[in-house]
């Protein structure tokens, strides 16, 4: 709701930031008679909107729905969006003149900016006026009686701890026994007629979190699987584009020309991609049979392959024969209650409902009607209301007010919506700006978020801090679905990059700019070593003094100069760094108080580096990438020895580490949660040593053509998830002691010895490694990545 004053106000900010603005509005006050009440109207635009942003902020979930206060919010929303369009009209014009030079002919008679200027002027005051208009429809004195905050509405919510978002778990999951056991025996059937099976019932069942569940616990059976998303809107041939996608990403990439193909190139491309292989593909939120039709003939003659369909709509569960088709119904009431309670007391040991608080539960469960999706969005609702009971009747009395008005689920979310903290529905909002099921990065969204001034400086927590927070609690709420988590625990989601040749050279104008990322890839296969290539820094790089994030900038004798300035610095990736130029550069960015991540790459393959000055003063230094050679005794350096503990993240490509590599960087950075060794020699044998790396969750290891053996000692990668083994063509053995590996969550062995898989099977590995959920096994092919 506040969304547009926040905008106008980051406006108004600008220009009363910028030096040259402020001398701008100086200037004419002093000499403009006609325009000196410019600057002091502008000033009193930001109060007012102020004003009003934090009555906005303060209203109470019933406030919102009052009609009376929807029309005054309106009202200021309108007003607001006509301050941004003034605002950005008196920025550009501003920006122009300076350009031009004309400041001095401004006050020539009948320039074109004087005109330009008195009509902004004019404008200014005709909102002013407005402003003032809108602030006595709202009767300042009742309203501010009327619409205070509902009694202890702020005060009994809280955010509880552990912010970080959970996946579904087996444990989350109710009533779901008998359905995953007869949606799993069909996956395995024999019978013909099991080739379709679709899962139905009306909203909020749960379909999709039963179907996740056993594709997650069953597709490392299937060689090639995929989960496409086809939702009410949907386009044919974008779906079999993002099939072929999956189908291809395992061994190689799909197809360059991909985005120029027709439904019919896509289906030929699917069907030889999957000839005589076992495939399972499921297709969520079905809203239309004809997007099943039309995809089917990529797939339609694979004996054994199996469709998962999960929809609401009765003719498209037709599709499957009458045996193979499951339709949900509502939780009984012990469920119910039983998943409520883990979501709504989940800090709570055996998540007990308090006995105070167990007859309101119950009321509110019933509300629910057996609805899962209902009862975890109450559930998730009520977590961040202190466990009282003038809390919970609160909510309570809320929820029969919406249930009088929608159906219970509309409701249920209507009250989740309402009851966000303005800061929390804006972030919420400009998500639906994107497309249903659309991926959003977490640093993109993010940066957004600030951009756009959802995001604002909290005592000693800087903006993007903020915006992250919002982010997990949104997660916690159930209003955005996880994809992914990084190594470090993080939402996580990949989305491809822009190449950019050349910066704009007014970027430097760009005085509040915090994240610069700019760089093109000169390999898309990523064979070569400068596979990506930085851009040029422009020569005023030292101005932009908000600057956080810099990705990625090629080195020169001037970089290290420029960057000495740059001391909100977090986030640093440098290409093209030659022996002659990293003393002065590493000493510079050692002094950065702020750095938290660093990438380092040599002008080629067999440039040697010194890390010599490489010792970063900033306590959140945590994650190094190192390409390139560095000289003998690196691992003796600083870099190494003072902040050991610190990193958590390593990635090392083309680095000569000794024979043995991780056996060396066990001893070196035993706190590490993620570890990729890329592109270097070594023994023929790698021993993972008992005791090692006991917080490692991913680890990476690629292009070694030594190695032949790996064995992973008792009580090594404790809680390890990931392990990705890829392009070892000397590897011809399963590893040693893999199986003990119980955390894993993704194993991929791709790119290895011919003789490596049937060893697998004669090892019966497939059995032994059952609990990972993500199990990938191939033969030698061209090409595989895995991104920095």
């Amino acid at each position: 709701m506040a969304e547009a004053v926040l905008l106008a106000l980051a406006k108004i900010g600008i220009i009363l930031a910028e030096e040259a603005s402020r001398a701008f509005i100086s200037e004419l006050s002093e000499e403009a008679t006609n325009l000196k009440e410019l600057p002091r109207n502008v000033k009193r635009i930001e109060k007012e909107l102020n004003m009003m942003n934090g009555v906005i902020k303060d209203l109470g979930t019933s406030d919102i729905k009052k009609n009376v206060v929807k029309c005054w919010i309106a009202e200021v929303r309108k007003v607001a969006y006509r301050v941004e369009d003034v605002m950005d009209k008196y920025l550009y014009h501003a920006h122009q003149m300076q350009e031009e030079g004309k400041v001095k002919m401004f006050f020539t008679k009948g320039t074109k900016y004087t005109k330009i200027f008195k009509v902004v002027a004019e404008e200014i005051v005709e909102i002013k006026d407005e402003i003032q208009h809108v602030n006595t429809l709202r009767s300042w004195p009742v309203a501010a009686e009327n619409m205070r905050p509902q009694k202890g509405a702020d005060i009994e919510r809280h955010r509880p701890g552990g912010w970080l978002p959970e996946l579904i778990k087996d444990e989350d999951l109710v009533g779901v026994e008998e359905n995953r056991r007869k949606l799993t025996g069909w996956l395995y059937s024999n019978e013909p007629q099991s080739t379709v099976i679709t899962v139905s019932g009306m909203g909020g069942l749960g379909k999709t979190t039963l179907v996740r569940n056993v594709y997650d616990r069953e597709k490392v059976n299937f060689p090639n699987h995929a989960w496409v998303v086809v939702s009410q809107t949907y386009n044919v041939e974008d779906l079999l584009r993002q099939l072929l996608t999956k189908v291809a990403d395992k061994e190689q990439s799909p197809p360059e020309n991909m985005h120029k193909m027709d439904a019919y190139q896509l289906t030929e491309k699917i069907k030889e991609k999957l000839e005589d292989r076992k495939f399972l593909l499921v297709l969520d939120d079905v809203w239309d049979k004809e997007a099943y039709t039309q995809m089917r003939n990529a797939f339609q003659n694979l004996r054994t392959s199996r469709i998962v369909i999960t929809t609401r709509k009765e003719d498209v569960a037709s599709l499957a024969f009458e045996k193979c088709r499951l339709q949900l119904h509502p939780l009984g009431k012990a469920d119910s209650f039983n998943l409520f309670c883990r979501r709504a007391f989940n800090n709570r040991i055996d998540c007990k409902c308090p006995p105070k608080l167990r007859e309101l539960a119950t009321s509110i469960v019933q509300r629910c009607q057996g609805l899962p999706l209902a009862i975890v969005s109450m559930g998730g609702l009520l977590s961040s209301r202190q466990p009282t009971e003038y809390a919970w009747s609160q909510a309570y009395d809320q929820l029969r007010n919406e249930m009088s008005k929608n159906d219970h689920i509309r409701a249920i979310l209507n009250l989740s919506y309402h009851d966000m903290p303005g800061d929390l529905r804006n972030c919420f909002l400009y998500c639906s700006m994107f497309p249903e099921d659309y991926p959003m990065s977490r640093e993109t969204l993010v940066r957004l978020w600030v951009a756009e001034g959802f995001a604002e400086k909290k005592d000693s927590s800087e903006p993007e801090d903020v915006a992250e927070g919002n982010l997990m609690e949104l997660i916690r709420r159930k209003m955005l679905e996880v994809v992914e988590s990084d190594e470090l625990g993080r939402v996580n989601t990949y989305m491809k990059q822009t190449q950019i040749v050349k910066l704009p050279r007014g970027i430097v104008k760009v005085k509040k700019l915090r994240h610069l990322i700019a760089e093109r890839y000169a390999d898309e296969k990523r064979t070569e070593f400068r596979y990506f290539i930085g851009v040029e820094a422009p020569k005023r790089l030292s101005g932009l003094e908000e600057l956080q994030t810099l990705q990625t900038v090629q080195a020169s004798k001037e970089l290290a100069e420029q960057l000495e300035k740059l001391t909100k610095l977090q986030n640093l990736w440098i290409d093209n760094i030659s022996a002659t130029n990293c003393a002065k550069l590493f000493t510079a960015l050692s002094k950065m108080p702020l750095l938290s991540s660093l990438l380092l790459s040599a002008c080629d393959e067999k440039e040697v580096l010194c890390f010599q000055n490489l010792n970063p003063i900033s306590k959140k230094f945590h994650r190094l990438i190192v390409r390139g050679q560095w000289a003998t005794g690196t691992l003796e350096l600083p870099i190494f020895q003072n902040h050991c503990k610190n990193l958590r993240y390593l990635a090392l490509s083309w680095c000569q580490l000794g024979e043995d590599p991780l056996r060396v960087l066990g001893l070196h950075v035993p706190n590490l949660t993620y570890l990729k060794l890329n592109n270097m020699d070594s023994a023929n044998r790698l021993i993972i040593t008992a005791g090692s790396f006991p917080k490692l969750k991913t680890i990476v290891l690629k292009l070694m053509p030594n190695v032949n053996r790996l064995k992973i000692a008792d009580d090594a990668l404790p809680v390890i998830e990931g392990l990705y083994i890829d392009s070892l063509p000397g590897l011809d053995r399963v590893p040693v002691g893999i199986e003990n590996l119980l955390s894993l969550k993704k194993l991929w062995l791709l790119n290895l010895h011919q003789d490596f898989k049937a060893d697998w099977i004669h090892r019966e590995m497939h059995r032994k490694m059952q609990h990972v959920p993500d199990l990938r096994v191939s033969e030698w092919s061209a090409t595989s990545s895995f991104d920095e």
